[in-house]
């Protein structure tokens, strides 16, 4: 918190739980601060764990309204500043994002940083995912992803701190086969026999 800077403490101080939106739009659209909402979360948490479930719910919505702002921003015309931020990366993300639209924005909802989140929103945009499927997808990734932390703040206190700190490549591979083995089973049992019919 010390690191912060002095209006986002305010902020922090003044909102309480509802900062957690704040910081999460912000941080989903024009502005970057990287792992602050999943510590405040596990801090507050920590502090109030009965408010645990609207922690959660006030940080995905805080990053979905974010999300929304910068897909509208690229669908109306918005490629190169996908491009931009994308670098590298560009075409690899845009092939993703054709092939696997669900999961090319769930997964790196959920990832923690520094792995890259905001040009696969970026992309969603510019290549037209569909609002539904964009937004389920957000919902899930971001509210599994601090679910996880909340309960795990629940259980461990401050030491799920310095777990989500030091462990972050574990986290989000457990995360990535969290998700995988859920839509692989999803569609062995669905989307399988549609393809079928």
């Amino acid at each position: 918190m010390d690191k912060l800077p002095l209006w986002l403490r305010t902020l922090v101080g003044s909102l309480g739980g509802l900062s957690l939106f704040v910081i999460g739009f912000f941080d989903s659209s024009v502005l970057s601060f990287p792992f602050v909402n999943d510590l405040l979360l596990v801090r507050f948490t920590i502090h109030s764990p009965q408010l645990m479930p609207y922690y959660v719910l006030m940080a995905t919505l805080g990053s979905l309204a974010g999300c929304f702002w910068l897909y509208f921003i690229a669908k109306k015309g918005g490629e190169a500043m996908y491009r931009r931020s994308a670098g590298g990366r560009a075409e690899r993300i845009h092939g993703w994002v054709q092939r696997y639209k669900f999961l090319s924005v769930a997964v790196p909802a959920i990832l923690p940083p520094p792995l890259p989140f905001k040009p696969f929103v970026l992309a969603a945009g510019v290549f037209q995912v569909p609002v539904d499927t964009f937004a389920l997808a957000l919902v899930v990734g971001r509210g599994l992803r601090y679910s996880i932390e909340g309960f795990l703040a629940m259980r461990y206190g401050e030491q799920a701190t310095r777990y989500f700190v030091e462990n972050k490549l574990e986290f989000a591979l457990f995360v990535i086969l969290t998700i995988g083995t859920t839509y692989g089973t999803w569609w062995w049992l669905f989307g399988r026999k549609a393809g079928q019919s």
